[in-house]
């Protein structure tokens, strides 16, 4: 089984398309997470044939394929509740404007869709928002119904948009994360039964948000194997010095007071092979997608570092018993 090792390109944000797929391939990716709002036009991909034979003629070039593409920034903004952090995501005519952010987003995503059924991928990433992330601690008091009532506005939100993915034949994959709608275990398994299990929505797995939380990565995949789309490699260091509490602090990342830091694969706590092993059990064979965030190594060393790493987890499971010779007949 030799899954695809791709790297998400939002931390590239600052560099040119072609200079990102060049960089990529140089150092040895087979492709990207494409962050729709850095690395494609989706827009003029979904309206204009001769920009996307050109993309497509650009990957070929640099011999790199699309393994998702990346809605993270405007899925944020269909669910959540309005503050000015959601005007850096957007167009200048909808900033400060709560409703026309929500409705420019929507938009957005159904063009997403449309983008990734012509470019052939099959998997779109993403965030959700949520309307009750200020409620995580209950405290003022958050009541049941308050809790119900954002489980059903997402549902009122994205189910239009879902319609526009099943559409197109494309799946969404939601990154299980803070300020998301689903952000642990429980909320997780609430955020499926609210939708029914619907299958346009599975789960972009990445251990490094849930390790933090005090979350098994393990126990997660197993128990969310069937939901499970898309994977991400991030790995995080925890830190527990008796100091640093898991919210944070408000210490940016990279300062060695936290209480966890995301680094480099391997320069942390995730336990990755465990990954594999789970991986190759329930017979995932998508891309193994390298979300490279360290604020304390210079990036192109550590993607480099990171591919080497990816490249050696990503053994295949036997297709014998290591005991199967020892059978008598």
């Amino acid at each position: 089984m030799k899954r695809p090792v791709t790297i998400c390109s939002g931390q590239f944000g600052d560099l040119p398309t072609e200079e990102l797929f060049r960089t990529m391939r140089d150092i040895g990716y087979d492709g990207l997470e494409i962050a729709t709002q850095a690395h494609v036009d989706v827009e003029r991909i979904a309206g204009e044939p001769e920009y996307r034979r050109q993309y497509q003629a650009l990957l070929q070039k640099y011999d790199l394929r699309i393994g998702a593409l990346s809605g993270h920034l405007a899925g944020q903004c269909v669910g959540d509740r309005y503050d000015e952090r959601l005007d850096h995501f957007v167009p200048a005519k909808v900033k400060g404007n709560p409703e026309a952010i929500r409705q420019w987003a929507t938009a957005r995503m159904k063009t997403i869709a449309q983008a990734a059924r012509l470019l052939d991928v099959k998997v779109v990433t993403c965030f959700l928002g949520s309307p009750i992330w200020a409620f995580w601690y209950s405290f003022p008091q958050t009541t049941p119904e308050m809790v119900e009532a954002g489980f059903q506005r997402i549902r009122e939100l994205w189910s239009p948009i879902f319609d526009e993915y099943d559409r197109c034949g494309v799946k969404l994959a939601l990154e299980v994360h803070p300020t998301e709608i689903a952000f642990d275990y429980y909320s997780t398994r609430r955020l499926l039964e609210t939708l029914e299990y619907r299958p346009t929505l599975g789960l972009n797995f990445d251990p490094s948000h849930l390790l933090w939380q005090g979350v098994d990565p393990t126990v997660f995949l197993r128990d969310f194997a069937g939901q499970v789309y898309h994977v991400h490699l991030k790995d995080v260091r925890l830190n527990r010095d008796g100091r640093s509490g898991v919210l944070g602090s408000h210490i940016e990342f990279g300062d060695t007071r936290r209480g966890w830091n995301f680094v480099s694969l391997g320069h942390g706590d995730v336990d990755f092979e465990g990954i594999i092993r789970e991986l190759n059990q329930m017979g995932y064979a998508g891309p193994l997608c390298v979300e490279w965030e360290d604020s304390g190594m210079e990036r192109i060393h550590g993607a480099t570092e990171a591919l080497a790493y990816a490249r050696r987890l990503n053994f295949s499971p036997s297709a014998v018993g290591f005991d199967a010779a020892l059978k008598m007949d």
